[in-house]
């Protein structure tokens, strides 16, 4: 990067610390650190909501995903605004009247506290674990632009983000998210409209959707039917996102208290219900602009040459080897002679899309069309043999390279925006990773903090504390917990998923078992044993994860937004069973005493 870069980038990192320190100021409570004194009007909970969910993984991986796979995750977005209405309707004024800190106080209310306790715990193993994959996101970047030590680098700005977290609770982590996505939009905005603008002269943005359109990449919505039948492993379809996603966003949103926790600083009931609306009327879209930019870059590259992997690092290890360094040789050349090819093809494609076929006869309209047909087939052949190409280089560095990522879906983004955009331009644009990043680490950090606090250490703490002294341990914990994600992003380099793929699948193994706890919680009040649904549960967790080990092994074929509608329909049906088995049994004795 450029010095102008550095300035733009050390500048914006700077006054959101000192923004989030001046806005630290709050009651040395549990109801000023966690719930900010219930005062938050419901704009500013709409952004912090949307900030807890925007992290780095949104803005690095995302744009990658659609590179790769088109914009078919969109989808996986279509259940959110439904989950709101939902959410609105019935869970915000239960945890609102019980003025509850964390949402697993109420099973405590409505069952016992092994329930409470047990729901708890799968919210911060997951939680925990999905924080640390988002650490690990904005430490890849710097780690790639510095040649860093990624573990360094994840102490380092894991140490950062964690300043303003502890000093000021929800109410810094609320009104560092409202300067933050300013900040963020801005930039996302900037960054699509300088790829349109590096495309050449007479290539405009309907072209360039056009071109990644007939290549594939802008399938937004998918049947996941093939051949007739439906393919349940198929991830992003209309159905899994409809169904699953629906499923995934309730219990993301009405069960996880790092959401939980921000529309409980609210003012009202209707200033949490209209940042949660708000929210699922906005997510589609900015999600589906977030990938656009990736189809952009996409397209870019159809004019530009492409690298063959966008991990340099990885790269220049593959090179370094004795077995596959002359082979990756001639296979770069290989693909850049095929990108020679592609480039005269788009250039072609363009210019007949940009004649003008209303002033041509009929059989001239159908000679241009039959033109364009051969075009794309050609373009579309060697589309086929670059990804084939690409497959095999990612092949050689799974194989080759001591600790190599073979996935540089995380690198597509962040290696156009270091190649191309103008000095300043790519210090903001690193510097918006990083504060999508922090704004949602550090909403998760409080909420893991304020259910360790509230679930269990007052509840299993014999000693008597002042406010004050609960108000000192909860930033002890918010510490540990920081820390705790930092440990986990050391373990993340070689996930094998895109960033924001992964945290997905890891949610998915934990949110249908917890959304499933709370769905008999709210909706069916004869079930009053909290140690049948804590047995229930536990044997509904066991089994979504004994599916999705079969699933990953190939025995079974199952996509993992299934598994939120799965674990959550197992929980009911297994309380309702093991409900009747006790009223049987019930029945038997009364009779045997009669």
């Amino acid at each position: 990067m450029s010095t102008l870069d550095w300035i733009v980038l050390v500048l914006t990192l700077v006054a959101i610390i000192t923004y989030g320190l001046l806005r630290s100021r709050t009651s040395h409570n549990l109801d000023g650190y966690f719930r900010s004194n219930r005062n938050l009007p419901w704009g500013l909970v709409l952004l912090s909501i949307m900030g807890t969910q925007a992290s780095a993984i949104t803005f690095l991986s995302a744009p990658g995903q659609a590179y790769t796979d088109g914009m078919r995750f969109v989808q996986y977005y279509f259940g959110i605004p439904l989950a709101m209405v939902v959410i609105c309707i019935f869970f915000v004024p239960i945890f609102r009247k019980g003025n509850f800190y964390t949402a697993y106080e109420y099973l405590e209310h409505r069952f016992n506290g092994e329930t409470r306790t047990l729901t708890a715990f799968l919210f911060l193993l997951q939680r925990g674990l999905s924080t640390g994959i988002s650490v690990f996101a904005p430490s890849l970047i710097l780690s790639s632009l510095l040649g860093w030590d990624i573990i360094w680098t994840n102490i380092f700005l894991g140490g950062l983000l964690i300043i303003y977290t502890i000093s000021g609770g929800a109410k810094a982590v609320a009104y560092t998210q409202q300067l933050q996505l300013a900040i963020v939009f801005t930039g996302m905005f900037l960054a699509g409209w300088m790829v349109v603008h590096l495309l050449p002269a007479d290539v405009g943005f309907a072209d360039a959707l056009a071109i990644s359109g007939q290549l594939g990449k802008f399938n937004v919505i998918s049947t996941g039917v093939v051949n007739g039948t439906f393919n349940w492993n198929d991830q992003y379809n209309i159905w899994s996102g409809l169904i699953g996603g629906f499923f995934l966003a309730l219990s993301y949103f009405g069960t996880d208290q790092s959401q939980v926790g921000r529309y409980l600083t609210a003012q009202s009931l209707r200033e949490s219900r209209l940042g949660l609306l708000m929210n699922g009327f906005v997510k589609v879209p900015m999600q589906f602009l977030i990938l656009l930019v990736g189809v952009l870059v996409f397209s870019f590259y159809q004019f530009q040459q492409a690298p063959i992997f966008f991990n340099q690092v990885q790269l220049d290890k593959l090179r370094a080897t004795s077995v596959y360094g002359d082979s990756l040789q001639q296979i770069e050349a290989t693909y850049t002679a095929i990108g020679i090819q592609k480039k005269t093809l788009v250039q072609q494609y363009a210019s007949l899309r940009a004649v003008d076929k209303q002033s041509l006869s009929l059989a001239a309209q159908q000679a241009i069309q039959q033109q364009q047909g051969s075009v794309i087939d050609s373009l579309q052949q060697l589309q086929h043999r670059s990804d084939s190409m690409r497959k095999r280089v990612k092949g050689w560095v799974a194989g080759q390279v001591e600790g190599g990522d073979s996935n540089d879906t995380n690198y597509i983004f962040l290696r156009f925006v270091i190649d191309h955009l103008p000095a300043g331009l790519v210090g903001l644009l690193i510097a918006i990773i990083f504060l999508a990043s922090w704004g949602s680490i550090a909403a998760a950090i409080n909420s893991l903090a304020s259910s360790t606090m509230v679930d269990f250490h007052k509840r299993f703490s014999t000693a008597s504390n002042s406010s004050e002294k609960e108000y000192r341990r909860s930033k002890w914990y918010t510490l540990a917990w920081g820390v705790f994600c930092i440990v986990v992003a050391m373990f993340t380099y070689n996930i094998g998923n895109s960033l924001i793929e992964a945290v997905n699948v890891l949610g998915s193994l934990f949110y249908g078992v917890v959304l499933g706890i709370f769905l008999v919680a709210f909706f069916i009040p004869r079930i009053t044993s909290g140690q049948l649904v804590f047995w229930a549960a536990l044997l509904a967790e066991l089994v979504v994860i004994a599916v999705f080990l079969l699933s990953r092994t190939g025995v079974i074929k199952l996509a993992f937004l299934w598994l939120n509608p799965l674990g959550a329909g197992l929980v009911v049906l297994l309380c309702l069973l093991l409900q009747g088995a006790k009223k049987n049994r019930s029945g038997k004795g009364a009779t045997l005493l009669m």
